[in-house]
């Protein structure tokens, strides 16, 4: 049972000589082991350019693979005396029966995913001596534990796996499970009136219903692409506004990310090179010709400025490919890149993100990770901006970098007009979608704490500030959100993802505050 996330050849879009790609058929984040900030060097444009980037490649993220397991018992009568527990799954028929309705329900699941997701056969067992027939339970991901019957060492020996354990439990879905009566008071609460165990909690069962399952299983897919991922930071990681090297250390403990710093001496030399080369030259203006064609698209900055966008887009994806990701953010964006690349990187990231990629723009590792899982999550890209403060139901985000294909299908219409800041180079201001839901994620400095809050796009506003604005509403009230609102830049996303990223962020010890009113 899988499903792929291949990119679709079709219709050209906003993203400059890409194929569009749907939406569940988004980003790649490829994972590594490592858990260090890594200096790269000796990168040249020969060598780079001897591992050309493949427009048509499929852009993807890492397949979810879990592990369906039926646990139960097959009871023997016995005279005058209990011998039974509760439970619908009785003997070897019922559990057939219900292996095979196992299996057609994760089959509608697969089909119904946003996200690539893999089932493992499904296995049945009766006690913790079984678990040695289940041989490929080292490559998965994940475990949905079936809970019709069985004691409890069962749901510890996979608790004790490390993996995330999902129990489903049956009340009106088909046979009723004996867990639905007693997962609370005997396991999570082992006999007492807290829980007391670690690993599983209330937010991991599940009754009855497989679209509670499926959003959880989307937080662990965005989770498995996050954590231990490779990120390139050209000009090194940072932090806004935080002291240098903490924030870092915070990322590692926490997402476990490799950062490969690219320095600007060695970005210098490569663009160098790169507007040398008359095939990158001629490429960037064919791609400046496609983007001025497609959609809505006001020029308001000079041509040359765009060129250049693309050309640094091309150094950029050829770095990715050296070192095999599809996740950048560039230090120093507002000032040091400029006289090497002749232009500003706004434009760059934006045709990144459309393209398929996760770009950041400053380097501001506290808010990344969050942009990264929120990404990996949605499989459509993220807008890092700047929040303003809260007043009257009304927030304005603001950044120079927004992508265009905010839904993951539809360019957006822009403006292209200077960096503010600088008054120079080519930055998008997207306008977009007024009416759309959105989620807003606020990372803390400490990474204890994110804070959430679903929010409307009310206006795409013109003021003196980063080109990309927003003006959102929301429901709870500004003072609650001027009080709670934690570190700096926000991570947006089109929809409504709030419940994966407090599942997800709580997998790995990050507290989630929810702001928005059930």
């Amino acid at each position: 049972m899988n499903s792929d996330d291949l990119r679709h050849a079709g219709k050209m879009c906003c993203c400059g000589n890409h194929s569009m790609i749907s939406r569940r058929k988004f980003v790649q984040v490829t994972g590594t082991a490592a858990l260090s900030t890594a200096t790269v060097s000796g990168l040249s444009w020969i060598s780079l350019t001897s591992r050309k980037p493949n427009d048509s490649l499929p852009v993807r993220r890492q397949t979810l693979r879990v592990k369906p397991v039926l646990t139960y018992e097959i009871p023997e009568r016995r005279e005058q005396t209990s011998w039974r527990n509760w439970g619908g799954i009785q003997t070897k028929a019922d559990v057939l029966q219900e292996l095979d309705r196992i299996t057609n329900e994760l089959m509608l699941l697969v089909a119904k995913a946003d996200f690539p997701m893999e089932f493992l056969p499904v296995a049945g067992i009766q006690n913790t001596n079984n678990m040695e027939s289940i041989t490929d339970l080292n490559v998965a991901d994940a475990v949905i534990l079936y809970a019709a019957g069985g004691w409890m060492d069962i749901l510890d020996a996979f608790n004790k796996t490390g993996k995330p354990v999902l129990i489903f439990c049956r009340h009106k879905s088909g046979p009723v499970y004996l867990w639905y009566e007693i997962i609370s008071p005997r396991y999570l609460r082992q006999h007492t009136d807290k829980l007391s165990i670690s690993g599983i909690d209330e937010n991991d069962v599940v009754i009855d219903n497989q679209d509670e399952l499926i959003w959880r299983l989307r937080a662990l897919s965005g989770l498995k692409n996050t954590l231990d991922a490779t990120i390139v930071a050209i000009g090194g990681p940072d932090a806004w506004a935080q002291p240098q090297g903490i924030v870092p250390e915070l990322v590692k403990d926490k997402f476990r990310l490799d950062i490969k710093t690219v320095s600007y001496e060695e970005l210098g030399k490569l663009i160098t090179a790169a507007r040398s080369d008359n095939g990158i030259v001629n490429k960037a203006r064919e791609m400046t010709d496609q983007y001025l064609r497609e959609g809505i698209v006001r020029v308001e900055t000079g041509r040359h400025f765009i060129e250049n966008c693309f050309i640094l887009k091309e150094v950029f994806m050829h770095i990715l490919e050296n070192y095999n990701t599809r996740t950048i953010t560039i230090n120093q964006c507002m000032g040091t890149i400029m006289p090497l690349a002749d232009t500003s990187a706004c434009l760059t990231l934006s045709l990144l993100n459309d393209a398929g990629y996760l770009a950041f723009c400053e380097s501001d590792f506290v808010a990344i990770p969050a942009g990264m899982l929120l990404g990996n999550i949605a499989g459509k890209p993220v807008f890092l901006n700047d929040p303003t403060y809260p007043h009257d139901g009304i927030i304005t985000l603001a950044h120079c970098t927004a992508p265009r294909r905010m839904d993951g299908l539809k360019c957006e219409p822009v403006r292209l007009m200077t960096h503010f800041e600088s008054d120079y180079g080519a930055a998008p201001k997207v306008e977009m979608k007024i009416g759309q839901t959105v989620t807003n994620i606020m990372p803390d400095f400490a990474f204890k704490r994110n804070v959430g809050m679903l929010g409307k796009i009310v206006d795409n506003p013109d003021m003196a500030i980063c080109r990309s604005q927003i003006d959102i509403s929301y429901k709870c009230s500004s003072k609650t959100v001027a009080e709670k609102m934690p570190g700096f830049h926000w991570i947006t996303v089109y929809g409504d993802y709030m419940r994966e990223t407090e599942y997800a962020l709580k997998k790995i010890g990050i507290d989630f505050e929810n702001l928005t009113p059930a």
